[in-house]
């Protein structure tokens, strides 16, 4: 009896000892690749998952005819041009800073900055994205770059709300900028001016990095480990190259 468990035991150990082995051989990472993750399903088989955005900017759709965006097209024009609140379509706005000071996007001409969207009230998505903002604040500290903070809960967020939320993450009042105005006047900047669309209490998890020119360079997903180093890395780019990079302006 003793020997018959003995057998079963070696059988056993063997048996673990391949499966583990080819598990491992299956599981091997390629030459040349960083790295890959896998999921075991209920059947116990693996497959491969990655839910990362590529590692660069994603760049939005561009047309040369920007008539076709007053009559309802979802293109979107490559940088703003001249105008007003009163055009059809925004390539300019004017919003009012958390010091009161009415100023938009011919004040932050000059310099690249990253814009983004959120509101004070918000306890989870927004204090999150505003960490990310305060790190890109240290990172880039003294350097010519702007950060751009834009509330869609503009009835409450007013100047004052916006300044004691600022002070809240150390935010610098000449590089970290907090804006509110009219909703449907916000709403419109989102979609028309930065192409991402707003409403109150809700935004996209993204910043839109603009160019030293007031022009769209690229959007990226805050909470994306490979967006997130991309935007970084763009940032630098930008301020290395004095605000404006033309052979990607052209070229997309």
């Amino acid at each position: 009896m003793i020997k018959i468990f003995s057998l079963l035991a070696a059988l056993l150990l063997m048996c673990g000892i391949v499966f583990l082995a080819a598990r491992s051989k299956r599981n091997q990472v390629p030459e040349g690749q960083a790295g890959v993750m896998y999921l075991e399903t209920e059947d116990g088989k693996q497959v491969e998952i990655s839910d990362l955005r590529p590692a660069e900017r994603t760049l939005p759709p561009t047309v040369d005819d920007a008539t076709k965006l007053a009559n309802g097209s979802n293109a979107f024009v490559k940088g703003p041009a001249t105008g007003g609140a009163d055009e059809e379509w925004l390539s300019k706005f004017t919003l009012t800073e958390r010091s009161g000071k009415r100023m938009g996007s011919a004040e932050l001409k000059g310099q690249p900055y990253v814009a983004g969207f959120f509101f004070t009230s918000c306890p989870s998505i927004c204090p999150k994205q505003n960490e990310k903002v305060k790190q890109l604040q240290e990172k880039f500290k003294g350097q010519p770059i702007r950060l751009v903070s834009i509330s869609c809960d503009p009835e409450v967020d007013r100047p004052e709300v916006l300044a004691a939320y600022a002070d809240r993450f150390q935010a610098d009042k000449d590089q970290w900028l907090f804006f509110t105005g009219d909703l449907p006047y916000v709403s419109r900047v989102g979609g028309e001016f930065f192409g991402l669309g707003i409403m109150r209490y809700a935004h996209p998890e993204k910043f839109a990095l603009m160019d030293a020119e007031g022009k769209l360079f690229g959007y990226y997903t805050w909470s994306d480990a490979n967006q997130w180093q991309a935007l970084q890395a763009d940032m630098a780019r930008l301020i290395a190259a004095g605000g404006t990079i033309k052979e990607d302006v052209e070229a997309n």
